[in-house]
Parts: structure tokens; sequence; C-alpha cells
């Protein structure tokens, strides 16, 4: 499925709500709320991290936007500001001894939430197959990575970002995005031989 293009309203509202449109900045947050959920949820596997870094990031949306030069990159931007929670809330959670991306099953309203979001963008490994079983595996598979390699499948992967896009929200050149990539993808491939899942299996290739 081809991904919707949100930059055209996203850029008119953006240039609205830096003159204080509080309308469009509702709006803003409509627009995006899915996919930022979404992405935290990939990261974290937890209902109730993945809302928490949502509630997060639009609020600092909302006290940073006019910093905001150019309209264009908002994308990026806002990507940025959820990554940098997402590293905020391991942090924490490492003091504590406690992982909460490990969890396999997933609470039915953040299921909900997520298959929304899937409709909209291209297919992924998990919605071609539609199998329970497959799915956690996937999840445990994706959360043994370490976190840069993991944050970088899920941008590429799931939220279907250009690498170049990648390299600009977590700061890094295009060449490390890739490399982080090819290890991480290496070592999926490895991962899921170990459990007999194959390319053809989940329709997707690593």
């Amino acid at each position: 499925m081809k991904e919707i293009n949100l930059m055209p309203q996203t850029s008119f509202l953006v240039s609205a709500a830096k003159s204080g449109d509080v309308i469009a900045i509702n709006q803003l947050v409509k627009l995006w709320q899915k996919r930022i959920y979404n992405f935290a949820y990939k990261y974290f596997n937890d209902y109730d991290l993945a809302m928490e870094v949502t509630q997060k990031t639009f609020i600092s949306m909302n006290k940073n936007l006019k910093s905001l030069k150019e309209e264009s990159s908002f994308k990026s931007w806002i990507y940025r500001i959820a990554a940098n929670y997402c590293h905020e809330e391991i942090r924490k959670q490492q003091k504590r001894w406690v992982f909460p991306f490990m969890k396999i099953q997933a609470k039915d309203e953040a299921a909900s939430i997520e298959n929304s979001v899937s409709a909209t963008r291209h297919e992924n490994p998990e919605k071609v197959y539609g199998n329970e079983e497959l799915k956690s595996l996937l999840k445990k598979a994706l959360a043994s990575l370490p976190e840069e390699q993991r944050i970088v499948v899920i941008m590429k992967e799931y939220e279907g970002l250009k690498i170049r896009e990648i390299a600009e929200i977590i700061d890094i050149s295009e060449n490390t995005v890739k490399s982080r990539l090819y290890y991480a993808l290496g070592s999926l491939k490895k991962l899921l031989d170990q459990w007999n899942i194959n390319r053809e299996t989940v329709h997707y290739e690593i």
C-alpha cells in the first residue's frame, strides 16, 4: 500500500499553528498522533510507555513549534522529539532493571490503534502474515536488537522513513544508518532462521 503523503497538509497546518492558531495545532496532533504512537509502540511493545511518549511528544511540539524554521522539516523534527523521549524512557527503565519492550502480549486498545495505523502505510510482516504467534516472535526478535539498531529498523521498515530522514532524526550519517540497518537485519535473519522462520513464511525480505 502506498504511503499517504501528509506533508502538504502538514506544512499548511504548521504555518498556521506557529501563528497561534489553536485549531491548526489540534489538527496537527490529530494528523500525526497515530503515527507517533505507532512508532513508540513498536519501540517498546508497551501501551503505557507508548502513550506516555506520544503525550510528551505533542506537549513538546506545542511548546517549541515556533522554533521550527522550515515547515517542511516537521516530519523529521517530530520524530526526533519522539525518539529522544524513547531514549529517555529506556534510560529510566534500565535504572529500574525493567525492560517493558520484552513483553509479548499487547493490550487490546494498543492493538486496535496499531492496526488502524498499519492500514494507512505499506504492508509489514505482521500484517501480511496475520498470525498471532508470528507477531509475537517478530516483536521478540526486534526487541533483542541493540537500541541503536532497533530504532533504525522501526523507522525504516515500519515507519517507511528514508535513510536521509533517519540520519537527520537521530543525528548520524547516512552511512551509519545503512550500517546499523545492515547489521540489524542480519541479526534478525539469523534469529528467525534459528526459529525456522524464513522469508517465504513472512513474505518479507530480510
